[in-house]
């Protein structure tokens, strides 16, 4: 495993392709085995440099999840393999790296990354930095809280409780979208992963964690019970690939790719976040126009 700094933000941690081909279990992802790509497209570059970078998160399981042997897995980290078998790339020759959602867009701007994977909300802000592919998937935000809390059962509620703390992680889209259901700014925590608002929530630092359901769920599905989630979805959240902004011949690849693989995308759900209690099976959603 290679360690390296990306960007001043955060720590990133690097994974050398080689390891991931180490676990994970089987691999259903279909790998072409000729390309032909317009040169000077990013798919030509890709697929002549034999590698590919991708960003994900390492801490979400069933999306992207840092397994005991060091290998990320889940179902962005099985969107990620298609997208790489279609340009002639193996699941040995992908390099990951830990985009937290505070630097997935430093690490598609500074070129760290081909692409980002990572459990990623389109919204305009966003768009105004890079492009998004998608979406392949939608969520929703809701709440988690410890298994004995009666006191909230919906967003409504955490302005009624003002000494209750309610944790996400920086520069996420749920972070900014709880603070209108907060009795003031104080209640909210912000760390840099969800793995922290998890410790937080077990050892009683914090009384809420907020994030979108199918998050949480692989939460609550670790926890043997000591969490639960409480009230419905309060937002939409579509899920896209991060890529280069204005890369709109790798935006339409990455679409044409996914709706041509619809069975290997399904396949991949049922073997990563469709194994976790609670999250139904979803249909790919229609992509929209790249720009």
């Amino acid at each position: 495993m290679r360690i390296k700094k990306l960007g001043a933000a955060a720590a990133a941690l690097v994974l050398a392709g080689s390891l991931a081909a180490c676990g994970g279990g089987d691999d259903e992802v279909e790998v072409a085995s000729e390309t032909d790509f317009e040169a000077g497209t990013t798919m030509a570059e890709i697929a002549d440099r034999g590698t590919v970078t991708v960003g994900t998160k390492f801490d979400q399981p069933g999306f992207g999840l840092l397994g005991l042997e060091d290998v990320p897995e889940g179902f962005d980290v099985e969107v990620a393999k298609i997208i790489a078998g279609a340009m002639g790339i193996a699941e040995e020759d992908i390099e990951w790296v830990q985009a937290t959602s505070d630097i997935r867009e430093q690490v598609v701007e500074d070129g760290d990354v081909d692409f980002v994977v990572a459990t990623y909300t389109i919204n305009d802000e966003r768009k105004q930095r890079i492009t998004f592919a998608g979406p392949y998937y939608e969520a929703g935000q809701q709440l988690m809280v410890a298994s004995d809390n009666d006191s909230i059962e919906g967003p409504e509620d955490i302005a009624d409780n003002p000494d209750m703390k309610v944790c996400s992680v920086t520069g996420s889209t749920p972070s900014e979208q709880i603070r209108e259901y907060l009795a003031d700014d104080d209640q909210l925590v912000l760390f840099d992963i969800y793995d922290k608002c998890a410790d937080a929530l077990s050892n009683g630092q914090v009384d809420i964690v907020t994030t979108d359901n199918v998050i949480l769920l692989g939460f609550v599905s670790k926890s043997e019970g000591e969490f639960k989630l409480v009230g419905e979805q309060f937002t939409e959240e579509p899920y896209g690939i991060g890529i280069t902004k204005g890369d709109v011949e790798f935006c339409e690849f990455i679409n044409e790719t996914l709706a041509e693989n619809e069975d290997a995308y399904l396949a991949a759900w049922d073997r990563t976040a469709g194994e976790v209690e609670g999250t139904e099976k979803p249909e790919l959603p229609e992509a929209d126009a790249c720009a």
